[in-house]
């Protein structure tokens, strides 16, 4: 069977992936299931976020179409087994959108970006109720995000029905609280519990800040990763090693880090 003439269409694909899914394809790409998917499916979404965070173009181009590659494969196992198509997916995205942008497609004025974000959960919700699925504001909200992501998501949502704080220094009023919390804690179950309280509230600082907080938290890891190794390779060059180092030596080592790594 020939190729597809033309490998930039989107028909080419759903046509690649049929074919390595049908009788005389890939053994590999046979046996994967809906639920075989989902580890390499997530880990997909993470080198698409290390591209971003990296500024690489190129790499994002390619992460971008492996992770294309699987929403076209979950496709084509529903079509298979008689759940859904691809286009039934394109269709219904389609209908989102423009009944979510009344702004854009429709005759309805808005002030500022808070008001769109606003009138997109409004009327979501109005999709739910017309559907008959009356359910918590939370609950499209997915409950395998990382934790970090859960929190801020979930406390955006509330947010824009209006369970918020009146300003910044009721949250940071809030998160002095919670340090106090966390230093009379008398056991390891009650530091748990307010460490996690402790983290609610930053996320809560951040959302209102405007920050996404994983993005933070990995930049704060790779701004780590960068010092920590510069360490290391300064020791491997000197002859001297990391661990054998005083406290305060390695310390000396990691403002000498902070000021030549990034560099």
């Amino acid at each position: 069977m020939a190729l597809p003439e033309d490998l930039s269409k989107f028909d080419a694909l759903k046509e690649v992936i049929a074919r390595l899914r049908g009788p005389e394809g890939c053994p590999w790409d046979c046996k994967q299931t809906h639920a075989s998917l989902r580890e390499t499916f997530l880990q997909e979404c993470y080198e698409v976020l290390e591209s971003l965070d990296e500024g690489d173009a190129k790499k994002l181009q390619e992460e971008l179409g492996d992770l294309l590659l699987h929403i076209v494969l979950q496709a084509q196992i529903a079509e298979e087994a008689g759940e859904f198509k691809i286009e039934d997916v394109i269709k219904e995205i389609n209908e989102k959108l423009i009944y979510r942008h009344p702004h854009v497609f429709g005759e309805k004025k808005v002030a500022d970006v808070a008001e769109i974000v606003h009138n997109w959960q409004t009327l979501k919700q109005e999709e739910k109720h017309k559907k008959g699925n009356y359910e918590s504001l939370l609950a499209s909200v997915p409950k395998n995000l990382p934790a970090l992501s859960y929190s801020q998501e979930i406390q955006h949502r509330v947010a824009q029905v209006g369970f918020d704080w009146e300003d910044d220094q009721g949250v940071v009023e809030k998160l002095m609280e919670e340090v106090a919390e966390f230093q009379q804690a008398a056991n390891k179950k009650e530091k748990t519990q307010e460490f996690g309280d402790l983290l609610f509230t930053l996320v809560n600082i951040a959302r209102r800040q405007g920050l996404d907080v994983e993005i933070a938290l990995r930049e704060a890891n790779q701004k780590f990763y960068h010092r920590f190794t510069y360490m290391e390779e300064v020791c491997k060059k000197r002859g001297i090693k990391l661990g054998n180092l005083s406290f305060a030596e390695q310390n000396n080592l990691w403002d000498e880090a902070k000021e030549k790594a990034e560099k």
